[in-house]
């Protein structure tokens, strides 16, 4: 308010004596001459002359607008009547009599050239051109032109249309037309263009701007003379000031006196009291005939009175008047010459202490509710959430906070209604509070605070413990202890999501002396709600993820099968941000050998559990089939296409995207290892030696893409190696690229003689991150190579006679092996198998026998026509071989390669 009484000093000293009835002495310093009249005017500093500066540029923009708009009009106009002359002079001359002719003639040049002169310079335009149909120029205003091809479109006038444009031909910029000539029968035979250049086109504009410009000088002196005339007159009639300011004078005053809601007091310099607005009057109690009196007899406190009769600067001095709280500021009147004494405002500030502290305490709390929102829920943990409850409102809320939730919440289910919960978080100022403990269960009595809010749902506060037998009935020893200790008041608020009821919150006070009240009951339920939201949350995501831990246990393989190929070391660790897609097997095959696969299904939850399953499934199926690596992959891709057709017909959403997979088998008696892999991060092998390489395997689309093919590798593996295969998982996450991952792997992998077991432990020792993002597979398999002396292999004529032959050497092998026993039932077997092989397959034909944990007959031929067993009925000569086969031996079965067939069967050494 003093800034509204003293913009300037001069100005305060004026309004101030005006306001008391005074007159200014004349010759005042503030009082204009009258010669400063023209020079203000014209300053830009009096309102006269902003107005004359205003109207000055107003007019010169209006003129200049006008000049502007005139010659774009004219050149517009110019422009538009040479498109026309153009067009009309040019179809003129085209459907002249003799034109056509002329074209025809042998000399269309001599006919035509004075014709399109005079016609040119008889229509006033720059040139007519005539030409043929190739845009060669028959005439041209320069001679030196002519022959030559013409500037400009063609094309549309060959098609028989007209065209006005503007281009920049071989006399400069102009506007022109060109028009076909026709024949009778509408054939285009020819082309004129007539035409007019830029400069003659605005000469008209040019030749008017000299005047446009003349009469726009002359408007704009006498408007700024008549703008001068008119501001001098105003300067004179209100002396320097202009109506605004006058204006703003008078209302300055009037509500300093009579609007404001602050006090303002004027006092003179012998502190005599001159003028008092109503306000100020009604905040001192001062009596009606105040004015004119001595401020320090009016009745005021000594303190109050003695600050405004002083006059000295005072800035939000805080007075005790009566029962008011007042802030007064006071400055002097008489600095730069005005007269002397002071204005003094004062503003009751009784209330706004009051709402000040209220809106501190506010503030407060919507902080805390705001640390709240952003400080719990930060994990899908539900102890971890109720923590962080503990955490945001100790020591700011409550000294000492505790969280109890039923046992059903913390394994992510819905509890059962009762009243036993278990302590799950604490927190206060102190540790050595008497409160249960965290993880102590507790049964509440039906008495206590907690057991009614569980009932009810709805939040209870005991302002005195020590006075409330509900509570003290829980456990008398211990509940003494806590009021002995200083905890004196306490809210409980339910864990509620909906008609759900997971536990309660208890809020206890000891520091402060005040018990909780409403307001502070309504806070904590506003903070138990964000929580009970991240708590619920946090159950839920416990509740499903232990449903897709226990479906992805229950699909990988619990145990390893026996095979003697490969020893074999594995580990599989889910991701902490939620169960993936991650699998492996090992799958034996026939003659001795191993499948080893890892796949990954993108993603995590239920959904990619279960399909990492159902491909589990399908290459247990597809493995049984015994097929080459690409062709299970390619199997494997048509499944998973199928899966996402299934997906996207229902609507579900939940397509496979992004499953990939690496197969490889290992065959220990040739030591050769075949690779196939569908998007998959290619495997590494670790020589004898230690050395460490990714061998080159083709890399195929992701399963489920289609439409190419995939590609085999031919590994050979001297024995001793380990082969390492391992999800994207290991080597890549977001902190780190793949090309960094397999470095750490080259590096975590070298070195000989270690058994896969230490493998596992280096590599993941070397590169699991600290909390993985992705579910990581690794399985790291040794090789055993199968010696010749437990492999017997003879090649068989295509001859029945040849078949004693194989049984003799049969029995001489079996009785190398110390296998006599099983002499006569190998013989038996492998006589059918090379029976039926001689007699419906082709050559050539070789026995193979593998000593393994199972004694292994293989019958190799050219045919690839599978044998079925059958039935054979009773007047049935032959047909029972196969019979026999499958009930003497353990298993059998046929397998194909590249040269034929295999039949084998295996007889178990025990």
């Amino acid at each position: 308010m003093v800034g509204l009484l003293g913009r300037s000093r001069a100005q305060s000293t004026r309004r101030l004596k005006t306001a008391l009835g005074q007159r200014e002495p004349h010759g005042g310093r503030h009082r204009r001459s009258p010669s400063a009249g023209p020079r203000s005017a014209l300053s830009g500093r009096s309102v006269a002359g902003q107005v004359f500066l205003l109207q000055v540029v107003i007019v010169l923009l209006l003129v200049l607008s006008a000049v502007v708009a005139v010659v774009l009009q004219v050149r517009h106009d110019s422009t538009q009547e040479a498109r026309n002359r153009s067009l009309a002079v040019a179809e003129t001359f085209a459907n002249a009599p003799g034109t056509r002719a002329a074209l025809s003639a042998p000399d269309p040049t001599a006919i035509l050239q004075p014709r399109a002169e005079a016609a040119r310079k008889a229509s006033n335009v720059d040139f007519i051109v005539v030409m043929n149909t190739d845009a060669i120029r028959y005439t041209h205003p320069k001679p030196d032109r002519i022959g030559k091809k013409f500037v400009g479109t063609t094309a549309p006038v060959l098609a028989g249309h007209s065209i006005t444009e503007q281009i920049t031909g071989t006399i400069g910029p102009l506007v022109q037309a060109t028009v076909p000539i026709k024949a009778p029968d509408g054939k285009v035979v020819g082309m004129v263009s007539a035409g007019i250049t830029t400069a003659n086109v605005g000469g008209v504009a040019d030749r008017q701007l000299p005047i446009l410009l003349a009469a726009a000088g002359v408007a704009l002196a006498l408007a700024t003379a008549g703008t001068a005339l008119v501001s001098r007159r105003l300067l004179r009639q209100t002396r320097g000031l202009g109506p605004y300011e006058m204006t703003r004078m008078y209302e300055h005053h009037d509500a300093v006196l009579h609007a404001v809601r602050e006090g303002v007091i004027i006092v003179g310099g012998e502190g005599q009291l001159l003028l008092a607005n109503d306000e100020a009057s009604r905040l001192l109690d001062l009596p009606d005939d105040a004015e004119g009196q001595q401020v320090l007899d009016l009745g005021l406190d000594s303190d109050t009175a003695g600050l405004l009769a002083s006059g000295r600067v005072a800035t939000d001095e805080v007075h005790l008047v009566g029962d008011r709280l007042l802030a007064i500021n006071q400055r002097p009147t008489d600095l730069q010459g005005g007269p002397a004494g002071s204005v003094a405002t004062l503003r009751d500030s009784t209330e706004l202490r009051a709402l000040s502290g209220r809106a501190d305490v506010a503030r407060e709390r919507l902080k805390l509710l705001y640390d709240a929102g952003v400080g719990i829920g930060t994990s899908l943990d539900v102890t971890r959430t109720a923590e962080e409850l503990a955490e945001v409102a100790v020591p700011r809320f409550a000294d000492f906070v505790t969280v109890d939730l039923a046992d059903a919440v913390l394994n992510g289910q819905e509890p059962d209604g009762g009243t036993d919960l278990r302590r799950t978080a604490s927190g206060g100022i102190r540790k050595d509070a008497p409160l249960y403990p965290v993880g102590e269960h507790i049964g509440f009595a039906s008495s206590t605070p907690q057991a009614h809010s569980l009932r009810t749902g709805q939040a209870v506060v005991e302002p005195d413990l020590g006075g409330s037998p509900g509570w003290l009935a829980q456990d008398p020893p211990r509940t003494a202890q806590v009021v002995d200790y200083g905890i004196h008041s306490l809210i409980t608020v339910p864990l509620r999501v909906g008609p759900l009821v997971m536990g309660v919150a208890n809020f206890w006070r000891s520091e402060k002396p005040e018990p909780f009240d409403v307001e502070d009951q309504a806070l904590a339920e506003e903070l138990v709600a964000r929580a009970a939201v991240s708590i619920d949350n946090a159950r839920r995501y416990t509740r499903e993820h232990t449903m897709a831990v226990t479906l992805q246990r229950s699909l990988l393989p619990r145990n390893l099968p026996e095979q003697s190929a490969l020893d074999i070391a594995f580990r599989y660790l889910p991701a902490q941000a939620g169960v993936g897609g991650d699998w492996f097997d090992v799958l034996p095959l026939p003659g001795a050998r191993v499948a080893v696969v890892v796949g990954d299904v993108v993603g995590h939850g239920l959904h990619a559990a279960a399909t990492m399953g159902r491909l589990r499934t399908a290459v247990h199926n597809f493995s049984a089939l015994d097929l080459p690596p690409d062709e299970l992959l390619g199997l494997l891709d048509e499944l998973v296409g199928r899966i996402d057709q299934d997906e996207v017909a229902e609507d579900s959403g939940a397509a496979v995207t992004g499953a990939t997979c690496l197969y490889a088998i290992y065959d220990p008696a040739s030591r050769h290892c075949t690779v196939a892999r569908a998007g998959h991060p290619p495997p590494a092998l670790v020589g004898p030696d230690g050395s460490v390489e990714f061998p080159e395997v083709p890399a195929g689309p992701p399963l489920g893409v289609g439409g190419l093919p995939f590609e085999t590798a031919e590994l050979e593996l001297a024995e001793g190696s380990r082969l390492v295969l391992y999800t994207d998982g290991l080597v890549e996450d977001r902190e780190r690229d793949i090309d960094t991952g397999l470095d750490l792997l080259r590096t975590a992998l070298a070195g000989a003689d270690r058994s896969p077991e230490d493998t596992c432990r280096a590599v993941l020792d070397a590169l699991l991150p600290a909390r993985p993002s992705d579910d990581i597979a690794l399985i790291v398999a040794r090789t055993h190579a199968l010696g010749p002396e437990r492999i017997a292999e003879w090649q068989v004529p295509s001859d029945p006679a040849a078949v004693g032959e194989v049984r003799a050497s049969v029995t001489r092998q079996l009785a190398e092996w110390g296998l006599d026993e099983m002499a006569f039932t190998t013989e038996l077997i492998l006589s059918e198998l090379v029976t039926n092989a001689i007699r419906y397959g082709s050559g050539p034909i070789r026995v193979r026998m593998l000593r393994d944990r199972t004694l292994i007959c293989e019958v190799f031929d050219g045919s690839s026509t599978s044998p079925h067993l059958r039935y054979a009925a009773t007047t049935d000569e032959g047909g029972r071989g196969l019979f026999l086969v499958a009930q003497l031996a353990e298993r059998w079965g046929t397998r194909y390669n590249p040269a034929g067939k295999v039949i084998w069967a295996e007889q178990s050494l025990a």
